[in-house]
């Protein structure tokens, strides 16, 4: 069962009379700021986690050449 549009403006006055008109733009852009970064670090990954095949430092033999050596 979704809200109402009279249920929306209630929370709405409520939001207003809790915190201020004053305040209630900065909480607003914090919350954008938060989600900007949120959606940042999932197009980033995790740093901790190792992505195969995008990590210079790990050689990875050919496997031709490796059965070549032994």
């Amino acid at each position: 069962m979704s809200p109402g549009p009279l249920q929306i403006l209630i929370i709405i006055l409520l939001v207003f009379v809790l915190f201020g008109a004053n305040r209630v733009p900065t909480i607003m852009e914090n919350l954008a700021k938060g989600i900007n970064s949120f959606k940042k670090g999932l197009k980033e990954g995790d740093p901790d986690k190792p992505q195969i095949g995008h990590d210079s430092s790990v050689s990875q033999k050919d496997p031709v050449k490796a059965k070549e050596e032994d």
